[in-house]
């Protein structure tokens, strides 16, 4: 399908928050797809990502994840200055302020003429984990998470129990799980230990260990493996026209 891109300014809990929405041209009402992003915020292989899903007949909405920490529009440079800017918003934004700015989505996205009222989320890297946080809420029907970090340390900012590893018995939605087994970030004994988490609550979950780095999907740098993104795009893609 062809797509077309608009940018929204909505309001959250915390302030303005700049979403990207990418959609098909055509007339009708699609499913909602939020796509979180790296701590990069909304870079070209980002938005490629979102164009790529939308084309398969959803409205993805690109969130600029530390909206309240940047000037809108802020886009973090895939260099040493970039990733310490971005890890740092990653560790000043709590969890709380991640599950407001989801609320503030559905709400805004649901009444648009080209939104089902339907929502699923998927992320990469921390946006992996915030997709896996936004799950918590009842309204996200379908989640797929793409390496994400910080779940298993529980090294977000968040009030005493309500870390997103301990709630993950919240999430009632279906959920898929895709790791790379050559990433540093989640070791085997971090994913390890979400899966018993996942097993233990009894969720409906997928889970996907591949040879792969971690951002292995990003199509920039020395770590895309452009098959295994293309398997994991068609993953998603029927996983969300199945659900949504």
């Amino acid at each position: 399908m062809i797509t077309q891109t608009e940018i929204v300014d909505i309001s959250t809990a915390t302030g303005t928050m700049r979403c990207n929405v990418y959609r098909p041209q055509a007339e009708g009402q699609f499913p909602c797809v939020i796509f979180y992003s790296e701590i990069f915020q909304i870079t070209a292989p980002i938005e490629r990502s979102a164009r790529i899903l939308a084309g398969h007949g959803f409205s993805v909405v690109v969130p600029e994840v530390f909206h309240e920490l940047n000037p809108i529009g802020t886009v973090l440079a895939y260099d040493d200055a970039g990733k310490d800017k971005g890890n740092n918003d990653k560790f000043t934004k709590s969890l709380e302020s991640h599950d407001s700015d989801t609320v503030a989505m559905i709400e805004f996205f649901e009444p648009q003429s080209y939104c089902s009222g339907k929502f699923g989320v998927m992320g990469v890297c921390i946006g992996g984990h915030l997709a896996f946080r936004a799950a918590l809420n009842p309204r996200i029907l379908s989640t797929f998470c793409l390496y994400a970090t910080d779940i298993h340390s529980n090294t977000l900012p968040c009030a005493a129990g309500n870390d997103s590893f301990s709630r993950t018995g919240d999430i009632q939605g279906e959920i898929t799980m895709v790791w790379g087994k050559q990433d540093p970030h989640v070791s085997t004994e971090g994913r390890q230990k979400i899966y018993q988490k996942l097993i233990d609550t009894e969720r409906n979950f997928s889970w996907h260990e591949l040879n792969a780095q971690h951002a292995f999907m990003r199509d920039e740098g020395d770590r895309y493996d452009a098959e295994l993104a293309l398997y994991c795009y068609k993953l998603a893609v029927d996983q969300f026209r199945r659900t949504l």
